[in-house]
Formats: structure tokens, sequence, C-alpha cells
């Protein structure tokens, strides 16, 4: 990732600001939460898993259980990152879940849909939505969100609600960003194609196996997209 590296400066780009990362307890957000806090900044990894990385980052990164379907969770969440460092810059809303089962649309349950859509899509606007609480009378901040390229290049042969809900996150990215362009928020988007990540791939070998099939039909051809490259993006966006 080192031309990646690169294009950002050498000094710590994000020095003195406060992240908060959904999610951040695995894969991408993981890889987001240690290059955020390599940059100085100051994280706060939100997630249902355990805390370790909190742990391992040290005292300028915290953990804060929190479901992201539940709004309450998302208040108490951007709260304690105000009451902890008195603002918030960052709001990287990267919480996700695919489809339990990837079933075609005949077999997919409501349950299974609502699951999905609440993850992926009620949980990015839930965070949107008190992040801007908290950023618009700082007149500042930045908004990011975890789509996908299914959203801008092509279709999934199955995963449908997964596909719904990254669609109405792209559609969500557009609208905030005109809404609270005039608060000095930014917010963006980082649609990439496929990742291996825990989520899909639990152990080493499937990881392998994942990222081989995931290169091989991905857009960027010889290369394996990896979360680190990722959370450079949302260095680059933040």
């Amino acid at each position: 990732m080192s031309s990646v590296a690169s294009l950002i400066s050498p000094l710590k780009r994000l020095a003195g600001k406060v992240a908060i990362i959904t999610g951040g307890a695995s894969g991408i957000g993981a890889s987001t939460a240690c290059l955020f806090h390599e940059n100085g900044a100051k994280v706060v990894i939100a997630d249902i898993q355990e805390r370790s990385l909190a742990k391992k980052l040290g005292e300028s990164a915290c953990y804060i259980h929190c479901d992201v379907t539940n709004e309450d969770d998302i208040r108490n969440l951007t709260d304690t990152a105000i009451s902890k460092h008195g603002k918030l810059d960052i709001m990287h809303n990267n919480a996700g879940i695919l489809d339990r089962t990837l079933s075609t649309i005949l077999d997919m349950t409501k349950s299974e849909i609502d699951q999905v859509i609440g993850v992926n899509l009620v949980g990015a606007l839930l965070g949107a939505k008190h992040a801007a609480r908290v950023m618009s009378p700082q007149r500042k901040g930045c908004i990011l969100f975890t789509a996908s390229a299914c959203t801008a290049i092509a279709g999934l042969p199955s995963g449908n609600a997964y596909a719904v809900s990254k669609h109405g996150v792209l559609g969500l990215t557009k609208n905030l960003a005109a809404e609270l362009g005039h608060y000095g928020i930014r917010v963006n988007c980082i649609s990439p194609y496929g990742v291996a990540t825990p989520m899909i791939a639990p152990n080493e070998t499937e990881m392998r196996n994942m990222e081989e099939s995931l290169t091989a039909m991905g857009n960027l051809k010889g290369e394996i997209l990896k979360p680190e490259g990722l959370a450079y993006a949302a260095l680059y966006l933040g």
C-alpha cells in the first residue's frame, strides 16, 4: 500500500481530531481505527464485538458497545465522544452485515430483510443524524459511509437486501451532502469492490480463497483489495 500511503502527508493528518468508527472492532473498521490512530486521532471504536483493539491502541482510543440499530445506543455514543473529548470531527458509519444466506429473492425472509437494512441503512442514517446533531453547532465535521461498488458498477446475483441497503447509503450520502454542506459538514462514502474480511472469511484459508476469487472478479486487475486500502481512502476523506 506504499503507493497509496505516498498520497498522504507524512505529518499526522488527523492530529487533534476525534473520530467515531462504527463496526470498528474488525475488518475495514479495525484497519481504519488503527490508521486514524497512527495519524494522531482520538478514536472511539463502536461495535457489538469485543474491545481488545481499543486496549491495544492505548489511551487515545476507547471502546463503546453500540448496536447501530438502537437509537439510544447511537445517542449515547456521540454524547460520550463529546463528554470525553469535547468535540466530534469524523463519524465513519462503517458497521454492516451481509444477507445471512445470500439467498435469492424467492427465498428471502422478512426478518432477514429487516436485519440487513436495519444495520446497513437505518444504522447509517441514525449515525449521521446524531453526528450532525453535535457537528452542526461546531460548523464543521466529516461524515463518512461505507457503501459498495454494487451501487455504482454492477448488480449481484444474490444478496438483495444488502444491495438495497447500500443503494440507500449512496442516496443518503448525496442527500446529506446537499443538506449539511451549509453547516460546514462534508459527507462522503467509500464504495469498494469485494473485500475479504472476517465477516465473509472467518479463517485464514477462507481468507486466501476469498481474496483470490475477488481479485479475479474485481476491477483492480492484478491487485488484492484489502481493508488497509479502504482505511487510506477514509483517511484521505477525513
